[in-house]
């Protein structure tokens, strides 16, 4: 079977899965890369990988390489189309032939009536109706978006980003050696994240008398006005802004702390943060409006979900983990086990290739939950 990826280039949300269907495929298998990555993300830390691996097909380098991965394209079994110019995958999308689309949810601030008719016209060009597309969910509520402009009914499943996996030798000895009452929080600084709600918290924490770390790592444009609120409330020994980090760095942040906030609100398309934390053996605390959180998290199972621009649930839960440790270490240690045993690059590569195999013998097989179990419609009300 011949297998496509398409995106603008790859990064280390894809590079997993790229390696295992490699592994699996040989050269029936290619990325396609339709952009060279961007100086400031090479700047921030991250590599070039499109230069690295020799799947890899750059159609901005050459005239030749643009009709190779042309070629490929149209002649795959499967193609999964990230992000890529129309006029690359046109061919493919009109004779029908199996096509997967990997999106986030398209309707992050709402259904904007000023947007739906052109959203609708493009939706509907990209994919016409009859032909054999499958939209893979990087987001629990695309398939709900989508349903919006009358797309892919009963043709959704549970995706994603796929970061590297990691297994720790002895994951109750990682669990064990985080700090206590150790939180962080990570991402760009701006509104939709809300950093703020981490200041809110710390506030009610120090009036409460509790002994804690608060590590929020990255920058933005509400940094200065975050570490004024730090600075005024006399949190600066509670409240540490360490700045922008590169994603291995987080990492290591991630593996020394107990407590992770997601505090980040409904244009949160995935929040790849999410699996690197539940890898790191965390007690998550999210929340229900990020893409990721209804696929990856079963509250009180594997961590804690608290309803999204409530500080007050926030609060709630934060402190029932400061109050009960061998809590947050089951919930860490079962988050830890989520990503190992199901939501990791091994396990969706045999997923895919077994749920393509069956869709072109017209004989779909069905997965009961994880990576490639159907995506059902999840609206944006709590849970």
């Amino acid at each position: 079977m011949k297998v496509v990826f398409i995106s603008n280039y790859l990064n280390h949300h894809q590079l997993p899965l790229s390696i295992e269907l490699f592994e699996r495929l040989g050269e029936n298998y290619c990325f396609v890369s339709t952009e060279a990555i961007r100086t400031e993300r090479l700047n921030l830390g991250y590599e070039d990988m499109n230069k690295k691996y020799p799947f890899v097909i750059k159609t901005y380098d050459s005239s030749e390489n643009r009709k190779k991965a042309k070629r490929m394209i149209n002649d795959a079994d499967v193609v999964i189309i990230g992000s890529a110019p129309y006029g690359l995958v046109r061919k493919r999308v009109l004779g029908g032939k199996l096509t997967f689309r990997y999106l986030e949810r398209p309707l992050k601030k709402g259904n904007e009536l000023f947007k739906y008719i052109p959203r609708l016209i493009k939706w509907h060009l990209l994919t016409p109706q009859g032909k054999a597309g499958y939209l893979l969910c990087a987001s629990a509520y695309a398939a709900a978006d989508f349903m919006k402009f009358g797309m892919y009914k009963n043709r959704t499943y549970r995706w994603g980003y796929f970061p590297e996996v990691k297994e720790y030798e002895d994951i109750d000895a990682l669990i064990e050696n985080k700090g206590k009452a150790s939180i962080m929080w990570a991402g760009r600084m701006i509104d939709w994240k809300h950093p703020e709600y981490v200041i809110m918290l710390a506030k009610r924490l120090k009036e409460d008398g509790y002994d804690f770390n608060i590590n929020m790592l990255g920058n933005g444009a509400l940094k200065e006005e975050i570490e004024k609120e730090i600075s005024d409330a006399g949190l600066s020994g509670y409240v540490h802004l360490l700045g922008g980090k590169s994603p291995d760095e987080v990492r290591e942040y991630m593996e020394k702390v107990q407590i992770y906030l997601f505090t980040s609100n409904f244009q949160e398309g995935w929040g790849a943060v999410l699996n690197e934390a539940m890898n790191s053996g965390c007690a998550v605390v999210a929340s229900h409006a990020i893409g990721s959180v209804p696929f990856l998290m079963k509250n009180e199972e594997n961590g804690l979900i608290f309803r999204n621009e409530d500080s007050d649930d926030l609060y709630i839960k934060v402190k029932y983990l400061l109050d009960n440790q061998n809590e947050a270490a089951r919930l860490g240690k079962n988050a830890y086990q989520t990503m190992k045993n199901e939501w990791n690059a091994r396990v969706l590569a045999e997923r895919f290739i077994q749920l393509s195999e069956s869709l072109l013998l017209k004989n779909e097989v069905r997965f009961d939950e994880g990576p490639l179990s159907r995506a059902e419609i999840i609206e944006n009300d709590w849970m």
